[in-house]
């Protein structure tokens, strides 16, 4: 019998002041599949880049279909070699997997052993409206969305976009400034705030490490944002404190900006990059970055 350890798969210094599928999953016996080895997948030769959604795809090898982007998700079925599958839900991989459908099935699949057979053909419609291009504020909530699960990182801000898994998620111990962390990637509340924001236009590949501000620097004035009212706040806006001896800062994305509020933030070592509804002290202040 196969055993399961044999199935690959086609596989922010700190600041002045820091921060406080659809188909039915069955095969219980997924033991018993076994694709091409994703570990030594030859991504340089193979897929790497983004592909538009409904391209076809052609497996190389025999390839894992997997529940998940990374080697620790199930195993659904395997796609035999030159199987065709055609690409859903996103233009981008997540790290190195592809969200694709084969005979019906959703999955994930490394693209170490997928190439790229045709992309859809779009025939223009002079009745269709021209699509509209997210906006800055749509494209600084997706930043943000795609650093959910990472850990917090004390004076340091870089994550992999809609990449986090259980192995380079990192792991923070203890209370900051004064804790351990363990890992690559990461961020705290004001690292990931200049992340999400682009602050300044230079800081806007998510993987390269950079810390340019600190909560006190969000609460002071500068040509890159400006306050706002809370009663008027606005997708991607943030709400920020520092009363000189601690500070954190929370991009905002809906509900009441004096009441309850849906926020993206690095809250803590004990959290990490989270998505959540949670109530903002009287203490903080709405502020915009220019241009939105």
């Amino acid at each position: 019998m196969v055993s399961f350890s044999r199935i690959g798969a086609v596989v922010v210094a700190a600041a002045l002041v820091g921060c406080a599928g659809t188909a039915t999953d069955t095969a219980a016996d997924s033991e018993l599949l076994l694709g091409a080895n994703e570990d030594t997948a030859t991504i340089s030769s193979e897929l790497t880049g983004g592909v538009a959604i409904g391209s076809t795809l052609k497996t190389t090898a025999s390839l894992n279909l997997r529940t998940g982007p990374g080697m620790e998700n199930r195993v659904r079925l395997v796609i035999p070699s030159g199987g065709r599958v055609t690409t859903i839900n996103r233009s981008t991989p997540s790290g190195s997997w592809y969200n694709i459908r084969y005979n019906g099935i959703d999955g994930w699949a490394h693209g170490g052993y997928l190439t790229l057979v045709s992309s859809p053909t779009v025939t223009p419609n002079p009745t269709t409206p021209t699509p509209v291009v997210s906006s800055a504020r749509d494209q600084a909530i997706t930043r943000a969305k795609g650093a959910v699960g990472f850990a917090y990182r004390w004076g340091k801000g870089r994550w992999i976009p809609f990449g986090v898994t259980s192995s380079n998620k990192g792991v923070c111990t203890g209370s900051c400034p004064n804790c351990s962390f363990r890992g690559d990637y990461g961020a705290d509340c004001s690292g990931f705030a200049a992340k999400v924001w682009t602050v300044p236009s230079s800081n806007n590949v998510m993987t390269v490490e950079a810390h340019p501000y600190s909560t006190w620097s969000f609460v002071g004035a500068n040509s890159q944002w400006s306050t706002v009212s809370r009663s008027s706040l606005k997708k991607a806006d943030a709400l920020v404190y520092n009363d000189g001896s601690a500070g954190h800062i929370v991009i905002y994305e809906s509900g009441d900006g004096w009441g309850s509020s849906w926020t993206y933030e690095a809250r803590g070592c004990a959290y990490g990059i989270v998505h959540n509804l949670r109530t903002i002290g009287a203490a903080y202040k709405g502020i915009a970055r220019a241009g939105y």
